[in-house]
């Protein structure tokens, strides 16, 4: 019997965790209009909050999986030592986005830090909110790195599966 040890992947619990929020802001929000005809002030700075935490935790299982968009005609149809290749410049073009995006991501976060920004609804610091912008940018840069190698061993996800 081999014991398989199950993947620990932090941006899926923490894309199921802003998803759940999301549902129980939302539901609650939903049953006090009801009842009293008000609503929580803080639904709408959460729900916005957890939607992009949720997008970008999202996109680093997509990018940990292959599953992001993209054009595979030309995967289909290069020999190995040319689809090496076409692999590293889609790596590298994903680095250079994500790289600029942590990288003024980070300014930015900083720069709410340094000025005490407040959120506009309900006047929580803003940096608890815009410093997930370069954590999940770096989170995304990994699972593409790991995408990479595993794409230049020849491995493909157990997920995916290519229909030719």
């Amino acid at each position: 019997m081999s014991t398989r040890r199950p993947k620990f992947r932090p941006e899926a619990w923490l894309a199921s965790l802003a998803l759940i929020a999301i549902c129980l802001i939302s539901l609650g929000n939903v049953i006090v209009r009801y009842a009293t005809d008000a609503s929580f002030a803080f639904t709408e700075e959460f729900s916005v909050f957890f939607l992009v935490l949720l997008t970008f935790a999202g996109a680093a299982v997509a990018a940990r999986h292959n599953q992001h968009i993209r054009i595979e005609l030309i995967e289909h149809h290069l020999p190995k030592p040319l689809l090496r290749v076409v692999y590293v410049l889609q790596w590298l073009a994903g680095m250079v986005v994500l790289g600029i995006t942590a990288w003024y991501g980070a300014i930015f976060a900083l720069e709410e830090y340094q000025w005490e920004s407040l959120s506009p609804g309900l006047g929580l610091p803003s940096w608890i909110y815009v410093i997930w912008l370069p954590l999940m940018a770096v989170a995304i840069m990994i699972r593409m790195t790991q995408n990479l190698v595993d794409r230049q061993r020849g491995k493909l996800d157990e997920e995916v599966v290519h229909e030719s």
